[in-house]
């Protein structure tokens, strides 16, 4: 078994390395960014994937300036700083793959001062409290550079201007203003270009649309990211931001020049965050645990960036460090999921049938666009798929280009088991704010235990609160499939559920297999009354067509013994169960 181990939720690239942990080696990143003509450079990701670690390499590999301590001056050269011979960060990288990339990249070593700012933590509840968390944060990079108080190369405003950040006494526009100028000084100093390194710029803007302070915290964060890194370029050597998408409102980006913008549907650094299948297998086998190679697969693969199938890497390692036995949802419990549920649990039938599908294993095509208007996403629906996509809540694979609409359609599907989990839990919480929970429980318990006559009871107290009768318009055996299917996810741990597939000489609408197959196993057909049929007359056409069907065929060769056939016939809200 390997000796070294994973340090859980450190993000510091140098405390890895020097702590002698088990580190994926993602030196490349750096090769990459500098390949990249971009001056400035935004690499959107699902939340813990790896980009505060990155983004803090980035920092050790260009710091010139190590515990950021002034450099010598004795021997200046004309225009230039000297840089303590032997004060880069050049171990922590000896035995890593950017050490062999060749010497121009080697040259960029410790050659640049370094502006790092990460808002992960700033998801406040307020703009008042969000607004101070910032400050402090620019307060802390300042103090960083406390030297350059003391140095020449600030003018007396300049002074007076940097002793107001410090002591968190500036206006607004000084902390608006605070990445440009902290940008100007280190560069007046060192004689040199800055590398500016934003990490998880929108984790308070998600906070502020959550709590209504989008307009304020988007209005800051356009300023204080344009104001560093637009027609910066005398000053600036790269400009590295990180987040989970790009949010598009009021031109954040648009100012700037040129920014490269590299999406999880990009091809550009599509193995630089997550974990490789090859990478996968060789932490499976360092740890001992190879033979749950398909039980990790099955709960934490299935991610598609640019091309590349990709692993989470935060479930990766958590399941590593409890010894590779606990396969489990570690993910979708790092973060609030208010924006997911929320859009998630909204009213329409189209919704929960496309849910339904997604909870089935199929795929759903929808058209993606990677800017995204987050006070647009509760109205406009390519929007809200588009959210699912970027924060990790669902996968691409094939894609289409309408040339005439302007629009890129991708075929999006639930990524792995973790992630179901999530969508589960969003369907529980939205059939319990609708009906009490012992409802719903006494209803599936009847259903396990073979309690038709209970079961239909139940089934019509759960439709009269879930459903109005605008629901109904259209194609309403759809309305009741997804409903069924939705509240029948609660028993998928014992069950397996399956929809609209082929058995015997037909498609069923629900299909229960038990997991133990001494239980019992159900057939469903929705039915609607048509031309004033009596419900007695669909119940009886339902039941029928199972039986000539014989959809009951692939229950059977599951070895299950116990079969219901159920009817659900309804008009309108009014829904009957009969079994054959």
């Amino acid at each position: 078994m390997n000796k070294k181990q994973f340090s859980v939720g450190e993000s510091d690239f140098k405390n890895i390395i020097t702590g002698n942990y088990y580190y994926v080696d993602k030196s490349l990143f750096i090769k990459e960014i500098i390949d990249r003509g971009n001056r400035v450079i935004l690499v959107p990701r699902p939340r813990r994937f790896g980009k505060t670690l990155n983004i803090s390499m980035l920092k050790y590999f260009y710091d010139c300036c190590p515990e950021n301590m002034p450099p010598v001056t004795d021997t200046p050269a004309p225009g230039i700083k000297p840089v303590t011979p032997g004060n880069t960060y050049k171990s922590l990288f000896s035995s890593l793959a950017i050490a062999d990339a060749g010497p121009h990249y080697l040259e960029k070593m410790g050659k640049h001062p370094v502006i790092f700012l990460t808002f992960k933590n700033i998801k406040e509840p307020d703009w008042e409290t969000c607004l101070g968390k910032i400050q402090s944060l620019i307060q802390g990079e300042y103090t960083t550079h406390y030297y350059l108080l003391e140095s020449k190369e600030l003018m007396p405003h300049e002074r007076d201007y940097f002793q107001r950040i410090i002591d968190l006494k500036g206006t607004l526009g000084d902390y608006e203003n605070s990445l440009e100028k902290l940008l100007i000084f280190l560069s007046r100093y060192y004689g040199r270009k800055v590398v500016i390194l934003i990490d998880e710029y929108d984790a308070p803007v998600h906070a502020g649309f959550t709590n209504q302070y989008y307009k304020e915290i988007i209005g800051f964060i356009r300023n204080f990211l344009c104001g560093g890194l637009k027609d910066t370029g005398q000053y600036l050597e790269k400009g590295v931001i990180t987040g989970i998408m790009r949010i598009a409102q009021e031109s954040i980006f648009s100012g700037l020049n040129n920014p490269g913008v590299f999406t999880l549907l990009s091809e550009e650094f599509n193995d630089k965050f997550g974990f490789t299948q090859k990478e996968v297998e060789t932490i499976l086998t360092d740890f001992d645990v190879m033979d749950r190679y398909d039980d990790v697969q099955r709960w934490y693969n299935g991610y598609n960036f640019g091309g590349r199938i990709i692993y989470n890497p935060w479930s990766i390692t958590n399941f590593i460090d409890r010894g590779g036995k606990e396969l489990k949802p570690y993910w979708i419990h790092t973060s609030d999921n208010e924006i997911v549920e929320n859009l998630l649990s909204k009213e329409g039938k189209e919704l929960r049938e496309e849910m339904e599908q997604l909870l089935r294993g199929e795929s759903i095509e929808k058209p993606i666009e990677e800017n995204i208007v987050l006070k647009d996403i509760y109205h406009r629906e390519n929007l809200l798929w588009s959210f699912l996509l970027m924060g990790g809540y669902l996968t691409q694979s094939s894609k289409k280009t309408d040339e005439d609409a302007g629009k890129t359609y991708y075929l999006l599907t639930i990524p792995n088991k973790e992630v179901r989990v999530t969508y589960t839990s969003i369907v529980e919480n939205y059939f319990s704010s609708k009906i009490e929970n012992k409802q719903l429980e006494i209803m599936l318990k009847a259903l396990v235990e073979g309690d038709i006559v209970l079961f239909d009871e139940m089934l019509k107290k759960v439709v009269a609160g879930v459903f109005s009768y605008h629901d109904f318009s259209g194609e309403p055996e759809k309305v009741y499939h997804a409903l069924v299917a939705g509240m029948l996810t609660w028993i998928s741990n014992t069950h397996e559920i399956k929809s609209n597939r082929e058995s015997g000489y037909g498609r069923y609408d629900i299909m229960i297999i038990p997991r133990d197959v001494s239980q019992w196993g159900y057939v469903i057909e929705f039915k609607k009354t048509r031309n004033n049929e009596t419900v007695d007359k669909a119940v009886e056409s339902a039941l029928k067509q199972i039986a000539e069907k014989k959809y009951e065929t692939e229950l059977k060769e599951r070895g299950v013994k116990r079969v219901k056939k159920l009817a659900v016939v309804f008009e309108g809200k009014s829904v009957t169960v009969k079994e054959g």
